[in-house]
């Protein structure tokens, strides 16, 4: 470890010195800077000015790396990590808080269809994105639940000009793994369109030949996404968007030794109807409705071809937006009204259940001098089924010079309770244990009572008031420094959780099991250091350098250590441990890094990209039964992951592709199930 951290305070302190030894009268730029994003503050704003941490990948990055899946190229990033829970979906992990706390959106508007607070983010391909903005910390002033810690929104691409144009690709790789796409974009005049489709399948794969059961079952599915757009005038704009997705997996289980076969079917539909209305100079109106759904229907069937098990999901989303920009001088109100009703029809739930809530939401960019940026903001959510919420946000951009600025912001966040934690009515089949959600635990508790299945309930638990919303305070302070060939980002940042929602025991049954029920009880703090810099040594060449320090524990553990301060070890002896020696969170690391090669070889018009990711140890599970993760804990080693493309330009219309993801094929069969060992891939693509 002392070798890796004095290798990358080396190459930092590098980076830093030839930046200074530049000649000031270079004419190198970093046009990533100046993009235009509009996640952070629903406006247009210029990321370099952005008093918020914010990252952005743009479609070229996207094209160089050779990935074709959202969750792939996501995981490339500094501070994010892709975890995955147990029904093998990767989640997003942003400053040490779950992927539950992460808004997920296509061109604004956002995605359903969680298990266990978890989106599949493999459902999205990277095809036809013309951005990824990914704002870092509590977003709830302008989100609302599920931003308490960011917000990710990919921006699909549109054209400007009057033109025809698009691309057609196809990739092949490792595992019997296909990627098709085609993408087509028209514009005449005031009509434009935009029709994409994408096609994926794989056979998946296998850590551990012993077993019949694979670690990802064969599957495939096929996105299609029609655009419509019309421009009644320059100041009256109409966007219709669609997009459709469905899957088929391989669905497979081993009990008791015996082999039990299905499928799973994924069926999701967005449609997004926009009006976009400029008055005049300074005041502008959006009109928006969007509805989604999202369907999953999986069974398992046993050796006599008999059905054993089904599930099914069923979850729609309804909500209409107005926002309204005011621009007054040099500074900007945005002001917005909706509402969402959402409804669930799940297995394990009594009934189709169902939300509503409505919203507004007040935000003021303030430019007192050239300099000098506030941007302020509430958004205040009244809902069906929890106490409203206020969210708050403040953040400020010092601008020195050109080259370097300071920003600061402080927010609130919130993660509503979700239907499973309040309606969920589960009772493992072979085992006996009930888990039972908040709302209806009451009812179902005296029913079981009556039945005579219960042995005793727990004292002094009541489910009098309603189950609160988890809710966070987060810090954030950081610089942005841009001259010449070199571009920096630093950023700390500090999350405070309260009213954390978990399980506790509630009662126990006659067939000696528990009885869980979800409860506040929790709170936890992540706190942490991000690097992000990138130099330019020449105009073919430049290295980037990311790196996260994390620090991710539970309050109540640390108040409360003599709870959990003595454990066995492998000798069965008793021994002491101390606070120093509480690790923290599970599934956290506390060192992520990356070092990224981009080399252009402008004569024969080829680009290699290299990409090298570190992940320090982290500890998946309590090994030594103390109820938490401390050193003696058994730990998940760190390791490194390499990716290497290489792109050859045959025409200016014909590009080749080839590459590796994984390159040294690392693989650890027990412990990490998500890295699928070396996976070649080759792509052509052809644009026109």
């Amino acid at each position: 470890m002392k070798i890796k951290i004095t290798l990358f305070a080396a190459f930092l302190f590098c980076q830093i010195s030839v930046a200074q030894e530049e000649k000031k009268d270079s004419t190198a730029t970093n046009e990533l800077s100046e993009v235009k994003v509009v996640t952070g503050t629903r406006t247009e704003r210029v990321l370099s000015s952005l008093p918020l941490p914010m990252i952005v990948i743009t479609s070229e990055a996207i094209a160089k790396t050779g990935v074709t899946r959202l969750n792939e190229i996501l995981n490339e990033q500094t501070g994010i990590i892709l975890i995955p829970d147990e029904s093998g979906f990767e989640g997003v992990q942003m400053q040490g808080l779950d992927a539950a706390y992460t808004m997920i959106l296509i061109d604004g508007v956002p995605l359903v269809g969680r298990s266990s607070g978890v989106l599949d983010l493999s459902r999205v391909s990277v095809g036809n994105i013309e951005r990824i903005e990914i704002v870092k910390g509590a977003s709830s002033a302008l989100y609302g639940s599920e931003a308490m810690g960011g917000v990710i929104n990919v921006i699909t691409k549109r054209l400007k000009k009057d033109m025809f144009s698009g691309n057609l690709s196809y990739r092949y790789a490792s595992f019997n793994t296909n990627d098709a796409n085609a993408n087509l974009l028209w514009k005449k005049k005031k009509f434009a369109a935009n029709l994409f489709t994408n096609f994926y399948s794989t056979d998946g794969y296998d850590l551990d030949k012993s077993t019949w059961l694979k670690n990802v079952e064969k599957y495939h599915n096929t996105t299609i996404q029609p655009k419509i757009y019309y421009d009644f005038s320059e100041n009256l704009k109409l966007t219709v968007s669609n997009r459709f997705f469905n899957q088929k997996i391989d669905n497979k289980a081993l009990i008791e030794s015996e082999k039990y076969t299905g499928d799973a079917k994924e069926n999701e539909w967005n449609s997004q109807i926009k009006l976009e209305h400029r008055w005049n100079s300074k005041l502008y109106w959006e009109y928006e409705l969007y509805a989604t759904n999202y369907k999953n229907d999986a069974f398992l069937n046993d050796p006599n071809n008999v059905l054993f098990d089904r599930t099914y999901y069923n979850q729609w989303l309804f909500r209409p937006e107005l926002r309204t920009t005011w621009s007054i001088n040099n500074d900007k109100l945005t002001a917005g009204v909706g509402l969402n009703y959402e409804s669930l029809d799940r297995t394990y739930f009594a009934k189709d259940v169902k939300f509503n809530s409505q919203y507004v939401y007040l935000q003021y960019d303030y430019n007192p001098t050239e300099k000098l940026n506030f941007l302020a903001g509430f958004r205040y959510d009244n809902h069906s089924e929890y106490e409203s919420q206020l969210s708050p946000k403040l953040a400020v951009n010092y601008k020195f010079n050109n080259s370097f600025s300071l920003k600061g912001s402080v927010g609130y966040g919130y993660k509503a309770p979700d239907f499973r934690q309040l309606f969920f009515d589960f009772t493992n089949p072979s085992v006996g244990y009930t888990v039972l959600g908040y709302n209806i635990a009451e009812d179902r508790l005296n029913q079981l009572d009556t039945q005579g299945q219960l042995l005793y309930r727990v004292e002094g638990i009541s489910f009098n008031k309603p189950l609160e919303a988890e809710s966070s305070v987060n810090f954030n302070f950081g610089t942005f420094y841009k001259k010449n060939k070199l571009r920096l980002d630093i950023n700390a940042f500090y999350n405070s959780i309260s009213n954390l929602i978990d399980t506790r025991v509630v009662a126990q049954k006659t067939n000696g099991q528990n009885v869980f029920s979800y409860f506040n009880i929790s709170k936890i703090f992540t706190y942490g250091v991000e690097y992000n810099s990138t130099y330019d040594f020449t105009k073919e060449f430049s290295v980037s350098l990311g790196y996260q320090y994390l620090i991710a524990k539970d309050k109540s553990v640390i108040d409360n250590f003599e709870d959990y301060q003595y454990i066995r070890n492998d000798q069965l002896q008793t021994i002491q441990i101390n606070k120093s020696d509480y690790f923290g969170l599970y599934n956290r690391s506390k060192h992520t890094a990356n070092i990224k090669f981009d080399y252009n070889i402008s004569k024969i018009k080829t680009d290699i990209n290299l990409r090298i990711f570190y992940r320090s140890k982290y500890g998946m599970f309590d090994s030594n039964a103390n109820q938490i993760l401390d050193k003696y804990d058994q730990f998940v080693g760190d390791y490194f992951i390499t990716n290497l493309s290489i792109s050859k330009c045959i025409t200016d219309k014909l590009i080749l592709q080839v590459g590796a993801n994984n390159l040294l094929d690392f693989t650890d069969p027990g412990e990490i199930t998500n890295l699928a060992g070396r996976q070649l891939f080759a792509r052509i693509q052809y644009n026109f």
